[in-house]
């Protein structure tokens, strides 16, 4: 048992490496979440130049934007392997639970970068201004795992349909819908003024419930959809 785990980590960190490399070549999905919330931030911080967004707004307006940049990215997560015909050696080489680790830890990486730069720029741009702390950090954390759960299993049932663009986009709003309406409530709350931490509670078990099963849905179907 400890070695199946040994080499069940091992290759989970191999495929999560491989594509942290493939990444680096290529940049074509840091560059497109980037790019794409860059300048979505940067238009909005224009439009409301001298007016201001109201604290509700700014909450879903954020988290569209995280949402929006995610989908314009994290699809090709599964979709590269089956355009460049390495899904094959990836099946021989690593277990269908490593596979999707790894893709999962790589897309929990982009979206973890993705909120360093959006954040900041909505300090500056929109005029975020955050009174708790605590559970915007939170928020953002278990947003963030969430969402990479449901993008990494729903990526991997597309990446063999024809039409994969439109497709994720498609599949993954309903899916992603509860986590985008906790999300948005819990970070409207951290941007209340005398807001605490204990304020967010509902939003955040919410987000705690939906991270754990995403995950462990992700993991248990995962192997169905890949072998398929």
């Amino acid at each position: 048992m400890p070695a199946r785990q040994s080499s069940l980590g091992s290759k989970t960190a191999a495929v999560l490496l491989k594509d942290i490399k493939s990444e680096f070549r290529t940049r074509y999905a840091i560059g497109a979440i980037v790019m794409f919330a860059v300048i979505t931030v940067i238009a909005v911080g224009f439009a409301t130049s001298g007016v201001g967004l109201d604290r509700d707004l700014q909450g879903i307006v954020l988290w569209l934007v995280i949402y929006f940049a995610s989908v314009a990215g994290l699809g090709q997560s599964f979709i590269k392997e089956e355009e460049n015909r390495t899904a094959l050696a990836l099946r021989m080489f690593a277990l269908p639970s490593s596979v999707f680790g790894g893709k999962y830890l790589f897309n929990l990486i982009l979206l973890m970068a993705l909120v360093i730069v959006i954040v900041p720029l909505f300090i500056f741009l929109v005029g975020l201004e955050i009174e708790c702390i605590p559970l915007f950090l939170a928020v953002v954390a278990l947003g963030t795992l969430g969402l990479a759960g449901s993008t990494t299993i729903i990526a991997a049932i597309i990446s063999k349909a024809s039409i994969k663009g439109v497709l994720f986009a498609v599949m993954s709003f309903p899916l992603i819908l509860p986590l985008l309406i906790m999300a948005i409530k819990g970070t409207q709350k951290a941007l209340y003024e005398n807001s605490e931490f204990i304020n967010g509670l509902p939003e955040l078990k919410v987000l705690i419930s939906y991270a754990i099963v995403m995950s462990i849905a992700g993991f248990l179907l995962f192997e169905y959809v890949w072998n398929d």
